[in-house]
């Protein structure tokens, strides 16, 4: 007896952490585009806490960007997968993406809007700290993320991995009011022509940066979905573990936790 009765109290004492991630899916709206976004958070911790905005690659909301605001969550965020796509977009070839986030590559008001539409949403949540907000973008994400920067939008802090960097209106950066980290691989062939003019950009509009290249890694170097069948295109489990490091580590300083 007295053995179950321990097991049942070692039960009672683990099975919150058991339970203690809370999801779901979130429809909202971008003026009559209805997007689907997601939503993750620690419900055995209380009180207020920073929210974090992920956005999604350019194969849109998928089990990668969930992941990630899962493992935000675990480390006591609130975290808002964006949909920048529209409910049900999910391009799942080559050809496909490519369309798809050319749309938005060539519409930066509309790819502005959708981000705005994903912060918008997060902030709504009442667990949500107002004071302590941030973005991070993983490909086309992080031209995303940028882009939410750029257009003037109130958060702390942005984070990009393997994001795209052009910018075909570098004044805009004068509008960023967030802390940046870039986290690039140093031969990732998609992006590096970009490096220099990002950097100028972000020097002559005097934005508190961090430039990280990860020797080596190329194009979506976190993502383990990504096993070099495409060129230029393939996960390296060291520049992902350092870089995930690297923006523990800022979230820290930015948000004094």
């Amino acid at each position: 007896m007295k053995k179950v009765l321990l097991a049942l109290a070692v039960f009672s004492f683990l099975s919150p952490a058991l339970a203690e991630l809370k999801t779901k899916t979130v429809e909202y709206k971008d003026g009559d585009k209805v997007l689907e976004g997601y939503l993750a958070y620690d419900d055995s911790l209380q009180g207020k806490r920073p929210g974090i905005l992920v956005v999604h690659e350019w194969n849109g909301l998928g089990h990668y960007a969930k992941g990630r605001a899962d493992q935000l969550a675990k480390l006591g965020y609130v975290a808002f997968a964006a949909d920048i796509y529209g409910k049900g977009v999910r391009p799942s070839t080559f050809e496909a993406c490519k369309a798809e986030s050319g749309k938005f590559y060539a519409n930066r008001g509309m790819l502005r809007r959708r981000a705005k539409a994903g912060l918008s949403e997060l902030k709504k949540n009442e667990l949500v700290d107002q004071k302590k907000i941030a973005a991070i973008g993983y490909c086309f994400g992080g031209t995303t993320v940028l882009e939410l920067g750029r257009s003037g939008a109130d958060v702390a802090g942005i984070v990009t991995f393997h994001g795209g960097l052009d910018n075909p209106k570098p004044a805009d950066a004068k509008n960023i009011k967030a802390k940046v980290l870039v986290c690039q691989g140093g031969a990732d062939q998609f992006t590096l022509s970009s490096v220099p003019a990002f950097k100028k950009e972000m020097d002559d509009a005097k934005v508190d940066y961090k430039f990280v290249t990860y020797k080596g890694a190329v194009h979506g170097f976190t993502n383990p979905d990504n096993d070099g069948k495409t060129p230029g295109l393939k996960y390296d489990e060291k520049a992902d573990k350092a870089s995930w490091k690297e923006m523990k580590k800022f979230f820290k300083k930015l948000f004094n936790s």
